[in-house]
C-alpha cells in the first residue's frame, strides 16, 4: 500500500472524528467556546510542523505568512458556525456533507481571480452541489429556509475562501510554513472568542476531553494530508479522497447518533458527496492546499 494513501486514509479518518465531536459536545459549551478551547488540541500537530526542516520560502515570505494566517482565521469563523448549525437542531448526517461543499467557492474564486480553467467534470460538481442544497433545504410550515440551513452555509463560503488563500500563500512559502502559520490564526482567535463569551463556570472533564479531540483531529488530518503530498501522491487523486471524509461521519452520526434521516436528505447526501468529489477533481499537473 503507498505511503500516500495511508496518510489520506488517516486525514479522511481524522476529519470525519472531527465533524462529528461537535455533536457529541452538545450546549455543555457554546460554538464559540467550542472552537476557542479546541485550540489545546492543535498543539501536537503545531510543534511538529515548528520542528519541520521545511520551513522555507519561494517567493514572498511575509505575503505567504499573511496569506496563510488570514485563512486559518477564516476557517475557524467558518469553525463557529459550523458547530453551531449543529447546535441549533442540524444533523451530523446533513450538516457534514452539506458543509463539504466548501470546494465550490474555492473553485469559483480561483476562476475569477486565479483565471483558473474548470474541467468538464468540475462543472457538473457546480450544478451537483446546487442541486444537493435544494434537497437539504426541506420547506416546512414555519419557512422555506431551515435555520441550521442558514448556519451551514456560512462555513461553506468562509472554507471556500480559505481555501483560496492556502493555495495562494504556498505560492510564497512552502506547505509546511503555510499550515503552521495557518493553525498559528488560531491562538488569537480564540483569545477574542473567549474574550466576547467567556466561560461562566467549570467544565466537565468529558466536555474538556471532546474540545481538546475536536482541534487534535482536525489538525491531524490537515497533518496527514500535508505527508501525503509530501510523499510523491498524486494532487487529482488525493484531492477526492480527502474530502470524503463524510463517509466516516454520516454512518456514525446515523448508527451511533440515532439521527434519522428522511429520503429526501438521503437523495441530499449522495448528491452532495458525488458533489464533493467532482468540484475536488484537477488535473495532475494542479496542486491543492489543505482544509
Amino acid at each position: 500500500m503507498p505511503r500516500w494513501f495511508l496518510l489520506t486514509v488517516i486525514a479522511v479518518l481524522c476529519w470525519g472524528l472531527w465533524a462529528i465531536i461537535s455533536k457529541l459536545i452538545g450546549e455543555s459549551v457554546t460554538a464559540a467556546q467550542s472552537q476557542a478551547l479546541s485550540t489545546l488540541g492543535l498543539i501536537p500537530a503545531m510543534l511538529a510542523l515548528g520542528c519541520s526542516k521545511k520551513l522555507t520560502a519561494t517567493g514572498h515570505r511575509r505575503r505567504g505568512a499573511i496569506n496563510a494566517f488570514l485563512a486559518g482565521a477564516l476557517t475557524c469563523a467558518g469553525n463557529v458556525a459550523y458547530y453551531h448549525a449543529l447546535n441549533v437542531g442540524g444533523k451530523a448526517s446533513t450538516v457534514v456533507p452539506l458543509t463539504a461543499l466548501y470546494p465550490l467557492v474555492t473553485i469559483v474564486l480561483a476562476v475569477a481571480l486565479l483565471r483558473e480553467r474548470l474541467n468538464v467534470i468540475q462543472l457538473g460538481g457546480i450544478v451537483l452541489s446546487l442541486v444537493a442544497i435544494y434537497f437539504f433545504n426541506v420547506a416546512t410550515m414555519e419557512g422555506v429556509v431551515n435555520v441550521w440551513l442558514m448556519y451551514a452555509l456560512i462555513p461553506i463560503g468562509l472554507w471556500g475562501v480559505s481555501g483560496l488563500l492556502q493555495k495562494v500563500s504556498t505560492n510564497d512559502i512552502s506547505g509546511e510554513l503555510s499550515a503552521l502559520w495557518f493553525l498559528a490564526a488560531f491562538v488569537p482567535v480564540s483569545v477574542v472568542l473567549l474574550m466576547l463569551q467567556p466561560l461562566t463556570g467549570p467544565i466537565a472533564l468529558k466536555t474538556w476531553l471532546l474540545v481538546v479531540a475536536l482541534g487534535l483531529f482536525f489538525s491531524l488530518g490537515n497533518y496527514a494530508i500535508l505527508l501525503a503530498f509530501a510523499s510523491a501522491g498524486k494532487a487529482s487523486i488525493i484531492a477526492p479522497l480527502a474530502s470524503l471524509y463524510p463517509l466516516v461521519s454520516v454512518p456514525i452520526a446515523i448508527a451511533f447518533l440515532g439521527e434519522k434521516i428522511s429520503s429526501r436528505e438521503t437523495v441530499g447526501i449522495i448528491i452532495a458527496l458525488f458533489s464533493v468529489v467532482a468540484l475536488a477533481w484537477e488535473r495532475p499537473a494542479s496542486t491543492s492546499s489543505t482544509l
